[in-house]
């Protein structure tokens, strides 16, 4: 395998996104804005769609445009039962266990959340760092310099040693743009978004090995 460092993402992509968390946390975020933030219930799907579009995150848009506490808003809308949605998968975790390179998690949640769910997988001690939102700062994906500072934590310096997977196509298509080599999670065709698409994690190692 030429590949050194794998990125993977966390959210709807170390669990299916049919688990329901992701969704769970969108609701946090909507109630987080209406309660806290005092934005009329109405405003608030299209200003979401608006700051996801133009920033990269929800959060992004309303550090920039509104007085927000990051670690309050981080806080409120990962606080969530996580066992009511995850479940380990066995299977998942004798692949990502087999890998000979190393793992990080590449996520725009931040740390305290990703310990919570990969805790949840059982699958903490398989990854040697966490790359949150907070690790790229001001910056976050798909946006070019985040892929710049997860290199730099991973102590990587080529790109093409380098695979990123994540269940959005924007971020594939950011990550093959930096160099990497990206896979699409959760999809049968990459069409043009990704190098290549993985459903089943069984299949993780014959894609990196036929690189």
């Amino acid at each position: 395998m030429r590949f050194t460092t794998i990125f993977f993402d966390l959210d709807d992509t170390l669990y299916p996104s049919n688990a329901g968390l992701w969704q769970a946390i969108k609701n946090r975020m909507n109630d987080y804005m209406r309660e806290r933030m005092n934005i009329p219930a109405d405003e608030i799907p299209a200003l979401r769609e608006k700051y996801y579009l133009q920033y990269g995150t929800t959060l992004h848009g309303l550090q920039k445009h509104h007085q927000i506490d990051v670690d309050d808003y981080l806080a409120y809308v990962h606080d969530l039962p996580l066992g009511n949605y995850l479940t380990p998968n066995p299977g998942q975790r004798s692949v990502i266990a087999s890998l000979p390179t190393r793992n990080l998690i590449f996520t725009n949640a931040d740390s305290s959340h990703a310990d919570r769910v990969l805790a949840a997988l059982n699958l903490r001690d398989l990854f040697s760092t966490i790359v949150d939102v907070n690790t790229v700062a001001p910056y976050c994906k798909p946006m070019p310099e985040s892929f710049e500072i997860a290199m730099k934590a991973a102590g990587e310096t080529d790109p093409s040693r380098c695979v990123m997977i994540d269940d959005l196509p924007r971020t594939t298509r950011a990550a093959k743009s930096a160099g990497m080599f990206s896979i699409l999670f959760g999809e049968t065709a990459a069409n043009g978004d990704a190098n290549a698409c993985l459903i089943d994690w069984n299949e993780l190692i014959n894609i990196l090995e036929a690189q």
